[in-house]
């Protein structure tokens, strides 16, 4: 019976992440045994070409110059990227050329770093990349540092849902942290005018660009909430906003400074981010507990329209004024009955029951109006709920949650391969005690040896009158050759 093919365990060359700060090197079983040569067909050697690049490369960037553009009338987009000594064909697929920066106009001689997946388009066996996202040459070093500040604060727990706070309903005075001189400021303000009139706004000027920017708008958040923890009646407000209009990347870059998030952080009055337009994210916007898409936006959000408030409770007093009428009418027209010829005992039983029906009616007005208040402030709290679900700690959660379930699997597959070893090497054990020195004495077998502890396996090499030893399954017997 021929032994079964050795084994051994062969680290895989990367670390799988298991929880924070551990890691774990994954084993698998390689048996040596030789394999049959196997022939692949080109679609089966193309999908295992593809499945590799996507699984072990996967998403990249990459940076060169743009050549062969064009773009069809589907809207897709296809280009090469080339260096000096290379090239790589890309396709930006229209739902993803929607997302293109204001900035970046696709022609040919174009210097860009392109982010994407690596696959290949099975149909040409030709390998290329899946473009995200594009950006001119040069603003990756600023992306590389807002990726890993944004890394940091997260780890830190400062995009925690659990910890942004709730704007109020009604707030009564808001501080705005902006440039004096933009657009971003006249049109909030023209937004807050139309939608609360009574709404009183206290603007702190600060620059929202170059160099020191960053620690302006620091200290306006942190002087609005000393102003608010003192108590100050002119200065004192329910929330902070901290505006500016769109821009680049330099543009903006002051709002991804760590002093601004932690600052926002820090604050105990709720901050509203409404830095540049819909399709720009900067650290604050993570930060704070509201990120509005645009200026304008945040106004929107921030402010309850007063005259849709007024006009339904208007409508709402002239439903009241016609039951009260309504009521009264047929009240007078009892008493007037009850003058005519009710007794005085009748009349004052129905004057008191007219009375408690007048506290009712007054009782069930100041019920609607709460309700019609209470419905209002469930309306902006769904509002509220809303943007908190369209915000990227839900897919943040679903990645981690994707993660765990990989590593789940990754040490299933562990365990079963541990299991396979351990069962050939009992396998192994076994045969040894049937085919070994033990197995063989067990069933009558002996093994003879001469002076010198040889086996003696011909009676013409042992010289007559030597000492021979003959080992049994149990003892030994001695015995001189004849």
């Amino acid at each position: 019976m021929a032994l079964a093919s050795p084994i051994l365990l062969w680290p895989i060359p990367h670390l799988v992440s298991c929880r924070r700060g551990e890691s774990r090197v994954i084993y698998t079983v390689l048996d040596l045994a030789p394999e049959p040569t196997k022939i692949f067909s080109v679609w089966e050697l193309t999908r295992s070409i593809r499945s590799y690049l996507e699984s072990e490369i996967g998403e990249v960037w990459v940076e060169g110059e743009i050549s062969n553009y064009r773009r069809q009338s589907s809207g897709h987009h296809y280009f090469t990227l080339k260096d000096d000594r290379s090239q790589l064909a890309c396709v930006l697929f229209r739902g993803g050329a929607s997302l293109l920066p204001a900035n970046v106009a696709l022609a040919d001689g174009l210097q860009v770093q392109v982010h994407g997946d690596l696959t290949v388009y099975e149909a040409r066996g030709q390998y290329q990349l899946v473009v995200q996202l594009v950006q001119p040459k040069g603003v990756g070093a600023l992306q590389a540092r807002f990726e890993a500040l944004k890394r940091k604060l997260q780890a830190e727990g400062l995009f925690d849902a659990e910890r942004k706070q709730e704007l109020p309903p009604f707030p009564r005075t808001v501080g705005i942290v902006t440039s004096p001189t933009g657009a971003a400021l006249q049109d909030m303000l023209n937004i807050l005018k139309r939608r609360a009139p009574s709404l009183r706004v206290l603007v702190h000027p600060v620059r929202v660009q170059g160099n020191g920017a960053s620690v302006e708008v620091v200290r306006a958040v942190e002087e609005f909430n000393r102003w608010a923890k003192a108590g100050d009646p002119g200065r004192a407000v329910d929330l902070i906003v901290v505006a500016r209009g769109g821009g680049s990347i330099e543009d903006l870059w002051e709002f991804n400074e760590e002093i601004v998030a932690r600052a926002i952080h820090a604050s105990e009055l709720p901050v509203v981010s409404a830095i540049g337009h819909e399709i720009d994210f900067t650290i604050a916007d993570f930060v704070a507990d509201l990120r509005a898409p645009t200026p304008s936006a945040a106004a929107e959000l921030i402010a309850p329209d007063t005259g849709e408030l007024l006009r339904q409770l208007a409508a709402a007093a002239q439903f009241l004024d016609r039951q009260l009428g309504e009521r009264l009418g047929a009240a007078k027209e009892r008493f007037a009955d009850m003058n005519r010829g009710i007794l005085e005992r009748e009349l004052r039983r129905r004057t008191r029951e007219e009375r408690q029906r007048l506290d009712g009616l007054e009782d069930a007005l100041g019920r609607t109006v709460k309700s019609a208040l209470q419905e209002l402030r469930s309306r902006v709290d769904e509002k509220g709920c809303c943007l908190k679900m369209a915000g990227p700690a839900r897919s943040l959660e679903l990645r981690a949650q994707l993660l765990r379930s990989t590593g789940e699997k990754l040490e299933d597959l562990l365990c079963c391969a541990r299991e396979r070893f351990r069962a050939r090497l009992r396998a192994a054990e076994g045969l040894l005690r049937v085919l070994g020195p033990e197995g063989t004495l067990a069933r009558g077998y002996s093994i003879t040896m001469n002076s010198r502890g040889e086996v003696v396996t011909s009676a013409g090499s042992v010289p007559a009158g030597e000492r021979l030893v003959t080992r049994l399954s149990e003892g030994m017997v001695e015995s001189v050759a004849a």
